[in-house]
């Protein structure tokens, strides 16, 4: 039996790197590039803003974030090698090596100084992550005062009428066919996640404690996925008035 590989480590995205965006794309039924561009929008981001994308993957938000906005940089980081060999092959061919860099990282330990993104953000990562708190730490430290921080993650369906139909596909088609299409057993890992991921509004108390202000909670398309949208919690001056 081959032991399982913890997703925290970048190994288990290795296995599967070549064909993750085309799973991405038919599971989602190509929904996720919507849900990416409503991430975008919340990070409500300044002309020539400095955005870091966590868990960035093979690019895809961090690509989307710099054609969105033509002046800004974009830092991608993750823990997968292989993703990211897929990603700065398309930022390549995509013209824009200039303005998106991607590294290996780690979200629970950033090698950057503090209040030095306009913008933060992680797609369909932060459930990955060993040390949520301490990510969420990180991602407030590392973002400037006033700036945004947008957590897309995936969720169970709840909202209207057709979230069983919602529920079914995420809880029983989704690991099949990534299982089918990928060869890889640990597709059954991404219904496991979700299910144990905490609810929207326990995930939100979460980042209120690792220092967010959480601004809003948006669930998408039945709550199949959730935008949490925050900013940087700005310490009261010593001595200030209680």
């Amino acid at each position: 039996m081959t032991e399982a590989v913890h997703p925290g480590s970048g190994e288990m995205f290795d296995q599967i790197a070549g064909r993750y965006d085309m799973l991405n794309r038919l599971m989602s039924m190509g929904i996720d590039q919507s849900w990416r561009r409503k991430t975008v929008a919340a990070l409500d981001l300044p002309a020539n803003a400095r955005v870091l994308d966590l868990a960035t993957g093979t690019g895809d938000l961090a690509l989307m974030i710099a054609r969105l906005h033509p002046d800004a940089e974009v830092v991608g980081s993750d823990p997968s090698s292989r993703m990211l060999e897929v990603g700065v092959e398309k930022v390549a061919r995509t013209g824009v090596s200039d303005r998106v860099r991607l590294e290996l990282g780690d979200a629970q330990a950033l090698p950057y100084e503090t209040d030095s993104f306009d913008g933060c953000c992680i797609a369909f990562g932060i459930r990955n992550v060993p040390d949520r708190d301490a990510a969420l730490a990180e991602m407030a430290r590392v973002t400037k005062p006033g700036g945004r921080v947008a957590v897309l993650e995936l969720g169970e369906p709840s909202v209207g009428w057709l979230s069983p139909i919602a529920r079914f596909h995420v809880r029983k088609v989704i690991p099949r066919l990534g299982g089918m299409l990928s060869g890889s057993r640990e597709y059954k890992y991404l219904q496991e996640s979700i299910a144990a991921f905490p609810a929207a509004a326990a995930f939100a108390e979460q980042m209120r404690t690792a220092g967010l202000d959480v601004l809003d909670v948006r669930p998408l398309t039945f709550g199949a996925c959730n935008l949490f949208v925050a900013e940087p919690r700005v310490a009261e001056p010593e001595g200030a008035a209680s």
